[in-house]
């Protein structure tokens, strides 16, 4: 136990430690400077600003961040069915592979009054949508690439069991995607938040966190703005950690995973 303790402290006590410092850097700075709150507040206007407004910034932190939720939902969901059916028939992965590309290389600011249009300013699934189609590519590249770099050995030994596509992709090819597919569930999950707020920018209910910052900024209430951000933040890195937290439960089994943490 001690040592689990000793090791975790130093995981985490150097970005602790550089975070502190951070934080006390932008203090200390803003108030020699005398920088103006429009350009920067202190960090301790932001925190009381937290807590002030926690009530209603609480409320759409998480309308938002059920936006996040669903188009990380509906992007993930969409992308790992499509890696699948590309590894099946390569051919038509080759052959669709590069509209994904192209779609991926739109700026996600040119989809967001598309999406608006489509299904609505005040609807929330325009949101999810934005944010589906910022968590697609990452995990599709990703799943793609470990349904299709396993070890031809393993291949192998499957077809010498005589056994057929869909038994080798479920006890071998999908089990050694796992790893690459939580490396990009953990790069959706921060952009989803940034999707479902680029959405709320060009439009949404005042009780979207998006349109909150946007609105705090407008009306030069900075010190409310960047209190939103944090907040934004603060989700995308718990959503993080909740992904994380996933991919440590369930491919305890990787022999890379255990060596990179000295287990």
């Amino acid at each position: 136990m001690t040592v689990a303790i000793r090791r975790r402290a130093v995981d985490w006590g150097p970005p602790l430690l550089v975070f502190a410092l951070g934080i006390l850097s932008w203090q200390l700075l803003v108030v020699a400077f005398n920088v103006q709150e429009f350009l920067l507040p202190k960090p301790t206007e932001i925190a009381r600003t937290l807590w002030d407004e926690r009530s209603s910034l609480w409320h759409a932190g998480i309308y938002t961040f059920k936006e996040a939720l669903g188009g990380f939902a509906i992007g993930s969901s969409l992308a790992i069915l499509v890696s699948l059916v590309f590894a099946a028939f390569r051919p038509f992965g080759t052959a669709f592979m590069p509209f994904a590309v192209a779609a991926n290389a739109v700026p996600i600011i040119a989809f967001a009054p598309i999406m608006n249009n489509w299904f609505g300013l005040l609807n929330p699934f325009s949101k999810m949508a934005i944010a589906a189609v910022l968590c697609f590519f990452p995990v599709l590249i990703n799943m793609l690439r470990g349904l299709t770099s396993v070890d031809p050995r393993a291949i192998e030994l499957m077809r010498s069991y005589a056994a057929g596509q869909t038994s080798t992709f479920r006890r071998v090819r999908i089990p050694a995607s796992l790893p690459h597919l939580f490396a990009g569930l953990k790069i959706a999950s921060v952009l989803s938040m940034i999707g479902a707020i680029v959405g709320e920018y060009f439009g949404g209910p005042t009780t979207a966190l998006g349109v909150t910052i946007l609105n705090a900024s407008a009306y030069t209430n900075f010190s409310l703005a960047w209190a939103g951000i944090v907040l934004a933040s603060a989700f995308g890195i718990l959503f993080y950690g909740a992904v994380a937290l996933a991919e440590r439960l369930t491919t305890s089994w990787d022999p890379s995973r255990r060596a990179f943490h000295g287990e």
